[in-house]
């Protein structure tokens, strides 16, 4: 079991990492021309819109991963099928609105983003070519989701790193070779997300070749199943709205305390991101054996599984908490040359330290829980930690405790996550394996 896990977190954990370091690169390439500053904001404005936006439409990779882990455990190779072509269907249908909503989407997005004009305009020419890698990206959840659920890690792996690598080829040739400024990050973009999207249609032709032959698209769209994946979705989607909630109430409040904390709580948010990408590489492998054996209605070899993968949490998260105690000023010298910032960062230190060992466990249940489809617990839990927990706490700590009021609530919250879903897993998961 233990390798089991192993051979599905690790390739999760490869393709995560190359996500921050794809926004690097497109900051790095940017930050090289005349009038940097402009461009550089205009990336970061428009990528945090796009964020937002597919943050909040994640839960198609997720429910995709969770079904089709059911029906593979199953060995249902018709309804693997019909669970990938309502997706799909879903997907596109999702990438329709986004498009002809975009002028839409376009002015909400800046209105809440407010920048400096010219920055906007950069932003706006970046966000009017991206939009249309709206239906590969949707598509790439899909498809992420039903590898996964096939309880294959490697190929969103070698899609994912060969994506990031023409994007980021990519962004040297529209840049340097074009001339062309955040619209030619843009494009890079979209043109790698459309060749991402065919690598994952060639893989499954090539290693599924069964399961393209004779699409039952008729039986696949009925109502019955499409009500009960709406359903699914619609859950997994608010839990994804209160936490991009969350997230933003951090920031914004990060800012109304002043420049210095907001860049302080920037520079510390990264070491609870940098975890994250290891634990859902973790998460990924529970929803995939969770889903597995839960359709197969093995409950011990579920439990040995979710037991399994919380060993892994626990032994991974002591060495971030070590790390963190003792190499955080000079991992923060990496990021910031500043050493009023660093010093000021010192002040919250302990919050990092101990952001390990409090929110693993609230990742891999994510995952667990995914993984069978309960979606309406997972939804409770968000409403329960990030609307009657992280929300009150900060009101009631930040008079007195200011930017430590903060990060008490948001530790409570990812706390709050965990001990519910650690207390609602023997009603939620294993009561309904059959």
């Amino acid at each position: 079991m233990h390798i089991r896990v192993l051979r599905l977190a690790i390739p999760n954990i490869v393709s995560n990492i190359t996500v921050p370091l794809l926004g690097m690169a497109d900051i790095a390439v940017v930050g090289h021309l005349k009038g940097a500053s402009t461009q550089i904001g205009a990336i970061a404005i428009g990528g945090m819109l796009f964020s937002f936006i597919y943050m909040t439409l994640s839960f198609l990779r997720a429910s995709s991963a969770g079904l089709t882990a059911q029906a593979f455990g199953k060995k249902n190779k018709t309804e693997i099928q019909r669970i990938f072509i309502r997706a799909v269907a879903f997907a596109l249908g999702l990438a329709i609105i986004l498009i002809s909503f975009q002028n839409v989407l376009s002015w909400i997005g800046f209105s809440i983003l407010e920048a400096e004009p010219v920055v906007e305009f950069s932003a706006k020419a970046y966000f009017n070519v991206r939009i249309w890698a709206a239906p590969a990206t949707l598509l790439l959840y899909v498809f992420n989701g039903w590898f996964i659920g096939m309880q294959n890690t490697k190929i969103p792996m070698i899609i994912a790193v060969a994506g990031n690598i023409i994007n980021i080829s990519l962004n040297y040739l529209m840049v340097f070779g074009f001339g062309m400024q955040a619209e030619g990050v843009a494009l890079a973009t979209v043109i790698a997300q459309y060749s991402s999207l065919l690598l994952s249609v060639l893989f499954m032709r090539l290693k599924y070749k069964s399961y393209t032959l004779g699409f039952p698209i008729k039986e696949s769209l009925v109502w019955k199943q499409i009500k009960a994946l709406l359903s699914l979705n619609r859950d997994l989607f608010i839990r994804s709205l209160i936490l991009i909630f969350v997230l933003s109430f951090f920031t914004v409040i990060s800012a109304k305390i002043s420049t210095e904390v907001l860049a302080v709580n920037s520079l510390l948010f990264q070491f609870f991101l940098f975890f994250s990408f290891f634990m859902d590489g973790f998460a990924y492998a529970a929803e995939a054996l969770t889903g597995k054996y839960f359709g197969q209605g093995r409950k011990l070899k579920l439990q040995q599984a979710v037991k399994t993968t919380f060993i892994w949490g626990f032994y991974l998260s002591v060495p971030f908490t070590l790390i963190y105690a003792f190499g955080q000023k000079s991992i923060l010298y990496l990021l910031t040359d500043d050493t009023a910032i660093v010093n000021l960062a010192m002040d919250y230190q302990y919050w990092v330290v101990i952001i390990p060992l409090l929110s693993f466990v609230s990742f891999l249940w994510d995952g667990v829980y995914i993984g069978a489809t309960a979606a309406k617990p997972i939804r409770n839990t968000m409403i329960v930690s990030g609307l009657l927990v992280f929300v009150p706490v900060f009101f009631l700590a930040a008079p007195a405790l200011g930017n430590h009021g903060l990060w008490l609530a948001f530790t409570a919250f990812m706390l709050v996550r965990g001990s519910l879903m650690s207390f609602w897993y023997p009603s939620a998961v294993l009561k309904k394996v059959d």
